[in-house]
């Protein structure tokens, strides 16, 4: 399997994710907020470079999806048990992504052939939920910082659950049909 500059970037997320819970446990939000926002650049530029490059490879669809996942599930529950988002944002998030890994592993006991590609839903739903850990690491001080918040959890659990059950549509769909 070739390891590429997109693959190298995803192992990069992956590795710094941890760090990025440190950071938050140790209440340095400047620094969780640095790594975390390359950790999200670099999402987004594995993609692009492996789009435009045609450096796609089978270890790449495989691994970015879990980057993501390891990301936001640390992201999500860390900022959580902190207290810093609403628990049931958190909730949501997690049971998504679980109910998606579920499908996935339902998938591949059935032996069924599933190709790993993002809909635009839920492409904008990582953008949301990217948007919303950005937004309260940044620990804005200022009148309208409680409405915008509000606006960002609420944005991000819509777009999720949409998400969820297209993923779940899809799924269902697919099984159906084999």
């Amino acid at each position: 399997m070739p390891i590429n500059f997109p693959n190298i970037l995803t192992i990069i997320r992956i590795l710094i994710t941890p760090l990025f819970v440190i950071l938050l446990l140790r209440n340095e939000r400047e620094f969780a907020l640095l790594t975390f926002t390359v950790a999200a650049i670099s999402d987004g530029l594995d993609g692009f470079i492996a789009r435009v490059f045609n450096q796609r490879t089978e270890l790449g669809a495989y691994l970015d999806p879990i980057a993501d996942k390891l990301l936001m599930t640390a992201a999500f529950v860390s900022l959580g048990v902190l207290k810093i988002i609403p628990s049931w944002l958190t909730v949501i998030v997690i049971s998504r992504d679980v109910l998606i890994v579920l499908g996935l592993a339902l998938f591949t006991m059935t032996e069924i052939k599933v190709e790993i590609k993002p809909s635009i839903i839920s492409k904008n739903t990582t953008v949301a939920q990217l948007s919303t850990i950005i937004w309260v690491l940044l620990d804005l001080e200022f009148a309208i910082v409680d409405t915008v918040s509000i606006s960002f959890y609420w944005m991000t659990a819509c777009l999720t659950i949409t998400s969820g059950l297209h993923y779940m549509y899809t799924g269902i769909n697919r099984l159906q049909s084999d």
